[in-house]
């Protein structure tokens, strides 16, 4: 079913899920910045990500929603700043976006591979809130998507 998860490489949700990537052994990658950087510093090498032509957030928002067959929208709470932006250009575009609010779903994890056998996407794309806005929700996402890849 999946066969890849982008994201835009910064701290986060969007780390979580390429972490998660790695760790299941699912290709992954994405679009990031041109610059290659994030609230941490350069984005590493290990997580496959090409620069757009723009330093812009959104132009790489809009690169990985456009890139992908559904997005996954992680937060605990409502979507602000650039997950807010993310589902945006998802509704903008008429793309499949499933949002997980951590705070409310009771089961996560069965939430997301619902949507995922509903959908079917190939190409994945994960946003979410950066680590220093929500500590702890590198780790959520990572354990979530690694909990649904188990699942399907």
């Amino acid at each position: 079913m999946i066969e890849r998860i982008i994201s835009g490489g910064q701290t986060g949700a969007d780390r979580g899920a390429l972490d998660a990537a790695i760790a299941a052994g699912v290709p992954h990658g994405g679009s990031c910045p041109r610059g290659r950087r994030a609230e941490d510093g350069p984005i590493p090498d290990r997580y496959n990500l090409v620069e757009t032509a723009s330093r812009e957030y959104a132009a790489r928002t809009a690169a990985n929603v456009c890139a992908a067959d559904a997005t996954l929208l992680v937060t605990r709470g409502r979507p602000r700043g650039g997950s807010a932006l993310t589902a945006e250009i998802a509704r903008q575009r008429g793309a499949p976006l499933c949002h997980i609010d951590l705070d409310r779903e009771p089961d996560p994890a069965a939430a997301l591979v619902s949507f995922l056998r509903s959908r079917a996407p190939r190409t994945l794309n994960v946003a979410g809130p950066r680590e220093s806005n929500c500590p702890g929700i590198s780790r959520d996402t990572r354990a979530l998507l690694l909990d649904a890849l188990a699942a399907l």
